[in-house]
């Protein structure tokens, strides 16, 4: 779709690549036609799964453009930070399910594109994973204070941020920062781990709306009390009984027989 941003779709699932070599860090022009992918992902009623990733084997994105930054007024960085909120916050919204597939280092506004998306799969490697905002005189601005503390909880999540921490993949699966290890070790052989690990969100293997609404739920649990939570819960529940999906599993599973689902 754009020049800093890849789109491309396999089967159901948009992959989205955030590619400005050597370190894929982001400008407002590269947010802007990663809000504009999603968007492209979200309206397209043949995609079920979005991917991110990173161009290239070492980096998925090392945050904000450091000289964009240095040279922009104040005004400029108040709303660069803005919509990158905005941005990351419709991975959040969209009811389809997120996956940042971390290809290499995830530091600063990478880790914190990467927090927004619902999974996190990471390639097995020597790279590290961080908030090192700190280092700079700043605080993590596009939702690093917010979202991490909700993944580890905010002991973990004020030494790493304090401290500047980077830390293993393996020490980010441990503490549950990363859902998964995959060992593929070529970019490539990687990549299609991914891809064909998001395909078991598809139909027909996976009802999608399903997955799309326990994504709005859970996503909403951390944000309102239960009983309104209960209600969005029971909301998305009628919806989906209505759906022909519904009707399949229910069906496949007093006939004991593998459902086939078709997205509807």
């Amino acid at each position: 779709m754009g020049t800093l941003v890849n789109y491309s779709t396999e089967k159901g699932v948009a992959l989205l690549t955030l590619n400005d070599p050597p370190v894929n860090a982001y400008t407002y022009e590269m947010f802007k036609e990663l809000d504009a992918c999603i968007l492209e992902a979200r309206f397209d009623n043949d995609v079920h799964v979005i991917i991110v990733s990173g161009h290239g084997d070492k980096y998925f994105c090392a945050g904000a453009n450091i000289n964009m930054l240095k040279e922009a007024d104040s005004t400029f960085k108040y709303y660069f930070c803005l919509h990158a909120n905005e941005t990351l916050l419709r991975f959040e919204a969209t009811p389809k399910l997120c996956i940042a597939a971390i290809n290499g280092h995830c530091v600063g506004g990478g880790l914190e594109v990467a927090l927004a998306c619902d999974l996190r799969v990471a390639r097995a490697g020597t790279y590290h994973l961080g908030l090192p905002e700190v280092t700079l005189g700043v605080l993590p601005g596009t939702g690093g204070t917010q979202r991490l503390t909700r993944l580890v909880g905010k002991g973990l999540a004020m030494e790493m941020m304090v401290e500047g921490q980077t830390v293993s993949v393996e020490r980010a699966h441990d503490i549950g920062l990363v859902n998964k290890i995959f060992t593929e070790g070529t970019h490539d052989g990687f990549m299609r781990k991914v891809i064909d690990y998001a395909h078991e969100f598809t139909p027909p293997h996976r009802a999608a709306a399903a997955v799309g609404r326990i994504k709005r739920a859970t996503q909403a649990a951390g944000e309102m009390p239960l009983e309104q939570g209960l209600a969005l819960e029971r909301e998305l529940q009628a919806e989906l009984f209505a759906s022909s999906d519904a009707k399949e599993g229910l069906a496949a599973f007093t006939t004991k027989r593998k459902p086939i689902f078709h997205g509807r």
